[in-house]
């Protein structure tokens, strides 16, 4: 498997983040913008949480609260679980499976890099998954 930093290298190198001040209303929006179930909560440049659809459903919308009057900072996971750019994806496959997460920020050193999710970890292992089938093919063909 593939260090992380190749599927970054991927995008288009966008860090899609918020900040901890704004509404949660508004990053649904910027959710919903960028099609993505997640977002890097960035201060000062510094990562200090992530803001998912989850924690919207579970913390917003089951306690009844109002998305347009609650901030990010009230909402967000503050307890972010990150990975280094030479990390395995299937490293990061077993921590998310084993932290019940679907979105890991990569970090060098300080330096946040992006941030990968579940869809992209599964899309790495199925093409693997393709390769070896189609060597496998080869050689028993030859």
């Amino acid at each position: 498997m593939k260090p992380v930093l190749e599927l970054l290298k991927q995008r288009d190198g966008t860090l899609w983040h918020v900040r901890p001040d704004i509404s949660v209303f508004e990053a649904l929006q910027t959710l919903a913008e960028h099609e993505v179930g997640a977002l890097m909560v960035m201060d000062g440049g510094q990562l200090i949480g992530i803001f998912s659809e989850r924690d919207y459903t579970r913390k917003i919308a089951l306690k009844g609260l109002n998305s347009k009057t609650a901030q990010v900072a009230d909402i967000m996971t503050t307890t972010v679980v990150s990975v280094s750019p030479s990390t395995g994806t299937r490293a990061c496959m077993a921590l998310m499976s084993s932290k019940k997460i679907r979105h890991l920020p990569v970090v060098d050193g300080s330096t946040v890099l992006g941030m990968i999710s579940i869809r992209d970890i599964m899309n790495d292992i199925i093409a693997d998954h393709e390769n070896t089938i189609a060597q496998l093919e080869s050689y028993i063909q030859s």
